[in-house]
């Protein structure tokens, strides 16, 4: 049997899956769970800002922004903790932790460590899917290979080392991430050091003009007049009709990632205006991924960047009131973002009232939704505007009828 103490000190590695994520939220939100310290010159340590490139939501731990532990009140920290991460643990996703910044000051203590190992269960950890630990030090790999026979082979493979920033670009989209200056700094001062050693930087050649028949990463604006004026973008209407006919009664509908190739091979089918059957591919989550990715992908949000501030605010709102100001909020947006978010919400409405059998409520299709119909112009949105963003999603799912039947524009078509 390990010593307490042998046991304890892998922790910070073994365990970040769902101890260090778990802290997710270092932020002000509109609940009723404070923060574990108030001490404002520490940046928040944990963010999820963006998708890795399977879809999976990506949810980032910086060591450097982890205050002194004594300055933390660790039993709300631990509640907090759980709190945080019960809106991820129902989803895949993956953890992108920044090792530099941990130091003696602020690591968490043995004893708290060995109580939220007891506090998490299984459905904390099944659904973390990648782990990538940037600058490792060579203690942590050390202490690894030690006891890497002890832990599971399906665990083992999730995690991934990465010893340069740079190296997340082949797993996620890196510039969407929020990289704390100090470990900016730090990988500039190993690539400093090593220089000479390193493979020569690959140019990355400019961006080439879409083509004609281009789904991702172009504007609404663009497919519509490159499809004879229809409204609703033809991998929308081809996903959404799919799922509505072969979907709606899986459970865990649109939580799970596919295979990234998969989704590569699909996308460039839609891209070269090729047909797509996903019947080929034998995989329910292949549309509900494609589908989440052409909505992440768009150059603007589909509900416009313009609206972001309004929706944020949606929880400064009398909880009675909220619903209208959902409606006011959507009726200033632009016709054709209207008609396919309509469309888009109409078909999630779908979804949610199977839930009985798909497990996908209107809040869980949020959590899962918000970030890909909202985020700001500039940055990435913080984890306290996350609160809003879903909320304002879910509602638009509840209360489908309510918010929508106010304003019929021609030519709009229901899934």
């Amino acid at each position: 049997m390990l010593s307490y103490r042998v046991r304890s000190l892998t922790f910070p590695l073994l365990l970040l899956c769902f101890v260090i994520p778990a802290s997710c939220q270092y932020v002000k939100i509109l609940t009723s769970h404070s923060l574990p310290y108030s001490y404002p010159q520490y940046d928040h340590p944990i963010t999820s800002e963006c998708d890795d490139n399977s879809g999976r939501k990506v949810i980032t731990f910086s060591c450097c922004r982890m205050p002194p532990s004594h300055q933390l009140n660790h039993t709300r920290l631990l509640e907090y903790l759980k709190y945080t991460l019960e809106q991820y643990v129902e989803n895949d996703y993956t953890v992108v932790y920044f090792h530099y910044g941990l130091k003696s000051l602020n690591k968490p203590s043995l004893k708290w460590l060995q109580t939220a190992y007891k506090e998490f269960d299984r459905k904390y950890k099944k659904n973390l899917k990648a782990l990538y630990v940037v600058h490792p030090t060579n203690f942590i790999k050390i202490l690894w290979n030690i006891f890497k026979p002890l832990i599971s082979h399906k665990f083992g493979k999730k995690v991934t080392y990465l010893n340069y920033l740079s190296d997340l670009r082949e797993h996620l989209k890196y510039d969407q991430l929020n990289i704390p200056q100090e470990v900016i700094r730090h990988d500039e001062n190993l690539r400093g050091k090593h220089k000479g050693k390193l493979p020569p930087v690959v140019k990355v050649p400019p961006p080439r003009p879409p083509l004609p028949t281009q789904q991702f990463g172009v504007s609404l604006q663009y497919i519509k007049d490159k499809n004879s004026g229809e409204l609703i973008p033809p991998v929308m209407k081809e996903t959404v009709s799919y799922l509505k006919r072969k979907g709606l009664q899986v459970e865990g509908l649109f939580r799970r990632s596919a295979s990234i190739q998969t989704i590569k091979d699909v996308q460039k089918l839609y891209n070269q205006g090729k047909p797509v059957n996903f019947d080929d591919y034998h995989d329910i989550h292949v549309p509900a991924v494609i589908l989440k990715t052409f909505l992440r992908e768009l150059p603007q949000p589909l509900l416009t960047f313009e609206c972001y501030d309004p929706i944020v605010g949606i929880t400064s709102v009398e909880s009675c009131l909220r619903v209208t100001r959902c409606k006011q909020i959507i009726q200033g947006l632009p016709e054709h973002n209207y008609i396919v978010l309509k469309y888009l919400i109409c078909f999630l409405h779908m979804v949610s009232q199977e839930s009985i059998y798909n497990r996908m409520t209107a809040s869980s299709l949020a959590c899962v939704f918000g970030l890909n119909l909202i985020w700001p112009s500039k940055g990435t949105a913080s984890l306290s505007a996350l609160v809003p963003l879903n909320l304002f999603t879910e509602l638009l799912i509840d209360f489908y009828m309510n918010i929508f039947n106010s304003r019929t524009v021609p030519g709009e078509i229901l899934p």
